[in-house]
């Protein structure tokens, strides 16, 4: 395919990244709304999360299992393009199921909850399989010199999907006047506000995923892209997350059997519940681990899993995915007790906002997201070294624009200015890593580990940003992890992909894992849990280049 068509495909294909984004940056606005709507704990908010990024995980599993039960890849017979229709077409029906599931629903109908539950699964098995053809697909579109700077593009656009994503869910939730706490839960009491407004928005989602569905599968510009390797039997690979899979979901049917009937809420049974949340997300780093040293013995069976920078990477985005979501996911219920957890003292110190008011600062966290992938995919348009450098500093508060403009009057000064500040250290971060993956891995690393940490034990607007800085700090991590994690793959190229994808397993288990230790130890306390993510990411680049530089593969 000539540089032309590659560009036009391109074009296309960035097109899906911002449905992805759109849908999963709103959840941060509708966690907080469903505990407030549904009278639930801050665990069973998460569970919108479990639902969501879980059914990635599961789509990926199966299409793995059924592929081993024909011996051939499946997607790879379909081709990325109509790989990417499918997954387009699914994640319609779970839209329009959502529109059928929400009519006529009322304040305090948790059997509703669970039924909006299953609506973002079938939403996110569609973007499962979206997701696993769409990586490799922009991965193949040109040089693999650069495949990490047009994911990066492609995950710009996504990140200004997840910018706006949140100001329209809560300006269709809540509507635009201002409202206080109290005036806004009374609203939801009374039904005044209610979850059939989304109804709309998830109809006007649907249509526009069939739309993209139609736009792939008739443009002549799109070639199916398919891998050129025959398919590799991972026996032994397949087993291992067959059982992991098992072990997550007796976990959590004994969790949610204890939300049922007439159980009293104690302390014992919040440890309890928490125990087996632990268990869950250890049986996970159990289960990578086993992969890990077993295949380093006796690689027959484990198919791509055999390669330990692919086994290793996905704990890497596991761990990735989990701290990029968890962070957002809790934050709202953080924005609404931060004042019952600082210094007063302190002349940082914020008030408390309600369900309503939590939208622009979810808005801001993603929109780091998307300034990071903005300034990654310069090197996408081959500019000159010279330019560069100024595109690398102008790029960044051109962004920034952006997301003050789609939010214009929600910020103060001095929001603006802390935020400004952190996106400057950003932009160190990008003149430091020189595009290197390694190098921007390690540097993004240790500035999320630094600024959870200021999150933890600090207080106020100070401890706010620093956990808003995570945005800005995880925006450049995937396409890095995922360039690393199949490198010197070859023919196992296709399958090393597929893993990856089932590792967004991490939106899933660590949400609501920090979501009971909210319930347990306090929401600021929880952020512990983003301290371990970005701890692991850290050891993953520096055991990542030994393995790459052992094995003399170009990253």
């Amino acid at each position: 395919m000539n540089n032309q068509n590659n560009k036009s495909a391109l074009t296309t294909l960035v097109t899906v990244f911002f449905f992805w984004g759109f849908i999963a940056a709103s959840n941060g606005v509708f966690i907080p709304f469903c505990k407030t709507y549904f009278n639930i704990d801050q665990f069973q908010s998460q569970l919108v999360d479990f639902a969501f990024y879980g059914a990635y995980y599961i789509g990926a599993l199966l299409l793995f299992i059924m592929s081993s039960a024909v011996k051939r890849d499946i997607l790879n017979s379909w081709g990325y393009k109509n790989g990417i229709v499918y997954g387009l077409v699914l994640s319609a029906v779970g839209a329009i199921v959502m529109y059928f599931v929400v009519n006529g629903s009322q304040q305090g109908q948790t059997e509703v909850f669970y039924l909006v539950l299953l609506a973002l699964f079938i939403v996110g098995l569609g973007f499962s399989l979206q997701q696993t053809a769409a990586n490799p697909f922009a991965i193949a579109l040109g040089e693999p010199s650069k495949a990490s700077h047009r994911l990066n593009l492609a995950g710009g656009i996504n990140s200004f999907g997840t910018t706006i994503g949140p100001i329209i869910i809560a300006l269709i939730i809540f509507g635009s006047t201002p409202l206080t706490g109290d005036e806004l839960n009374a609203m939801i009491a009374n039904n005044e506000i209610k979850l059939t407004t989304v109804q709309a928005l998830y109809l006007g989602v649907g249509i526009s995923f069939l739309l993209a569905a139609a736009l792939f599968h008739f443009s002549k510009n799109l070639p199916q892209a398919k891998a050129d390797s025959s398919f590799e039997t991972a026996n032994k690979a397949r087993n291992i997350l067959i059982i992991l899979t098992l072990i997550i979901a007796t976990c959590f049917s004994l969790i949610f059997m204890t939300y049922t009937g007439d159980n009293v809420t104690t302390e014992a049974l919040e440890h309890k519940r928490l125990v087996l949340l632990f268990i869950a997300l250890l049986s996970v780093i159990a289960c990578i681990w086993i992969a890990y040293t077993n295949a380093s013995k006796k690689p027959d069976g484990w198919g791509a899993m055999k390669y330990p920078q692919l086994v290793l990477g996905m704990l890497a985005i596991f761990m990735y995915v989990g701290v990029e979501v968890t962070i957002q996911s809790n934050l709202g219920e953080l924005l609404k007790s931060v004042a019952d957890k600082v210094n007063n003292l302190n002349p940082l110190d914020m008030p408390v906002m309600n369900d309503a008011e939590i939208a622009p600062f979810i808005s801001l966290y993603w929109g780091g997201l998307m300034i990071g992938r903005w300034v990654g995919a310069i090197t996408v348009f081959n500019p000159s070294k010279g330019l560069k450098k100024w595109l690398l500093i102008i790029v960044p508060y051109v962004a920034l624009g952006v997301i003050l403009l789609v939010n214009y009057g929600k910020y103060s000064a001095t929001e603006i200015l802390l935020f400004s500040i952190c996106v400057a250290i950003q932009i160190g971060g990008f003149f430091l890593a020189k595009d290197n993956p390694v190098q921007t891995l390690k540097i993004f690393s240790s500035l999320g580990i630094i600024g959870m940490l200021l999150g933890v034990f600090a207080s106020g607007q100070l401890a706010l940003f620093a956990l808003l800085s995570g945005g800005l700090f995880c925006s450049i991590m995937w396409p890095s992890i995922f360039a690393l994690s199949i490198a010197g793959l070859g023919k196992y190229t296709s399958q090393g992909s597929a893993f990856l994808i089932m590792m967004i397993l991490g939106g899933a288990i660590i949400p609501p894992v920090q979501g009971k230790l909210a319930d347990v130890f306090g929401i600021q306390s929880s952020y512990w849990i983003a301290v371990l993510c970005f701890g692991y990411l850290l050891f993953y680049t520096y055991r990542t280049k030994t393995i790459l530089d052992k094995q003399g593969v170009e990253y």
